[in-house]
Parts: C-alpha cells; structure tokens; sequence
C-alpha cells in the first residue's frame, strides 16, 4: 500500500515539476538572490499562487486562452504541447513560481528566458474575416488577452475553491501585474474590474473563434495523456474548470457543465475533495513557498 501512495505522489510531482523523484534544481534556486522579491508571505500572489485550486485556474486558463486564434496559432505551430504537455506544464509552472517566490533578478531573468524562447513563435492566421493575419508571441495585444485571460481565471477559480484573499481580488489582479509588465503586456489590469472590462472588450471585437483546431485542443485538454492514477480526479477538476467559465465563453468552446441526463451534476464538493487529496501529496506548503521563505530568512526578513 505504501508503494502504491509514494508511486501516486511520484506521478503528481511529475506532473507538475517534471521530476518524480524530488525538488526540481530551479525550485531550490528560489533560495538564492539578494533581494526579497516582488511579492512576500502575506502578499494576495503568495496566497493566490500557495492554493491548490491553481489546478483548476490552470485548466481554465488554457481554456481561455486558446478562443484567440492568434495565441492558439503560437502554441499549435511552435509549442510541444501534444508530444510532450507535461514539460510545458512544468515550464509554465517554473515561470509563475519564479515570477511568484524568487527575488527580482530570477524573476527578470526566467522572463527573459521566456521572451528569448517567444521570439521564434511568429507566423500568420485566417482572422473571422478570412483575411490572413500576422502573429508574434511578442506581440503585446496577444500578451494582453493571455494576460487578462490569466487575471480572470485565477480570480474566478479562487473565489469558488481558494481561501481569502489579502486585500481581495483587487490586490491580486494589481500585484500580478507586474509579470504582465516584466513580459510586455501595455497597461495591464490593476483592479478586478478592468479585468472583466478588459475581458468584455476581447469578446465584443470579434477576434475569439471557435473552429476545428480549437475544438482539438479542447479535446486534448479534456484528456491529456496523464498518469492512469491521475485522471480520475483530473476529470472532475476539468468538470470544475467547465463550471467556471461564463456561459458565453463555454458554448465559445462547445462544452457544457456536468449533467447526467437533463440532470445537472455538482462541481464545487468533488472538486473539494480531489484538491483536499492531491495537498495531502504535495504537502500543506510549497517546495517554492519553503525556498522564498529560506531566502527571506537570509536576508533578514520575517518570513
């Protein structure tokens, strides 16, 4: 029985760092630099980003995301996503922990990384008008609906499944900010309400699409190629990131909340259950909330 948890633990890890042995290197990196940071313990991204329900936002987000042709072209014709997803992930995942617990240097320099990489995803799609279009992953209106995609998710998901909030949805949205500034974003959102403006205006111009290849990545999102053990609980996870979206944004993406028949079939309590499971395998904190607090310790703050 003891094999069969610490094999389970090793294939969430896996999943989310890409080492199912231990503490990835750039994780215990966190615990280097000479400077506190852009955000502290007690800060809204500390408590936003420490909460478990980042799975769900982080479905949702991809969800999002993908209704702008022009982003889903960068990540369809440039990304590795379909042969390897959970590298991906666990890129994605470095940069937001990075951006998140490190001091100022490792969070400008895993963004600069990440610039450098964006500079070869460039090409052109069919706009809804027929017309081909050009994209750039630098480009900084596409930064801006992946930005404000990311904004809406993580508040939405955080506000069903997460705890308070230090200074409410508010703060997160103007602290969080600052990565969409370190990644070119003009103006981001600083308040809860710009976001749902900003969300608003993307919807009303026109430019999100619903086609085959989305209806494909939507498939794949459905169900990656995840650990036997795993997918159970992704599938209600996935359910609860369905529930979350707003009703224009899901029938955007053809999916349906969970139902049974004519019967609608409840998100938020299994959700619960299965984010309660997946911290008892992770831990109540972080390896990269452990390593922030080690370098804060260090350089003499109260951690």
């Amino acid at each position: 029985m003891l094999s069969v948890i610490r094999k389970w633990q090793g294939e969430l890890r896996s999943t989310f760092t890409g080492n199912p042995q231990g503490v990835p290197d750039w994780v215990l990196e966190l615990a280097e630099g000479e400077d506190p940071g852009y955000h502290l313990p007690g800060s809204a991204v500390w408590a936003v980003h420490g909460s478990v329900a980042t799975i769900i936002s982080g479905i949702r987000v991809l969800l999002m995301q993908s209704l702008h042709p022009g982003a889903l072209a960068g990540v369809y014709d440039h990304s590795a996503f379909q042969q390897d997803p959970l590298g991906r992930l666990a890129g994605t995942i470095r940069w937001i922990f990075t951006v998140s617990y490190g001091s100022r240097e490792a969070a400008r320099n895993a963004t600069a990384q990440v610039r450098r990489i964006h500079e070869t995803v460039h090409g052109t799609y069919a706009g809804n008008d027929g017309e081909e279009r050009p994209y750039s992953a630098l480009d900084p209106h596409l930064l801006g609906w992946v930005h404000a995609a990311y904004a809406d998710s993580f508040v939405a998901v955080h506000r069903i499944w997460g705890g308070p909030i230090p200074g409410g949805p508010d703060a997160y949205v103007r602290e969080w900010a600052q990565a969409g500034r370190l990644m070119g974003v003009v103006d981001p959102p600083v308040t809860e309400a710009e976001v749902r403006e900003k969300m608003d205006r993307w919807y009303a111009s026109g430019e999100l699409r619903a086609d085959a290849r989305l209806r494909e990545t939507v498939e794949f999102i459905r169900r990656p190629p995840l650990a036997p053990s795993l997918r159970p609980g992704y599938r209600i996870l996935f359910n609860a990131a369905v529930a979350s979206l707003e009703p224009r944004y899901r029938e955007l993406l053809g999916l349906r909340k969970p139902h049974l028949g004519p019967l609608p079939l409840p998100t938020v309590l299994p959700a619960k259950a299965v984010l309660a499971v997946v911290r008892l395998g992770l831990g109540r904190q972080s390896s990269s909330e452990k390593a922030a607090r080690e370098r804060l310790r260090r350089l003499g703050y109260a951690a």
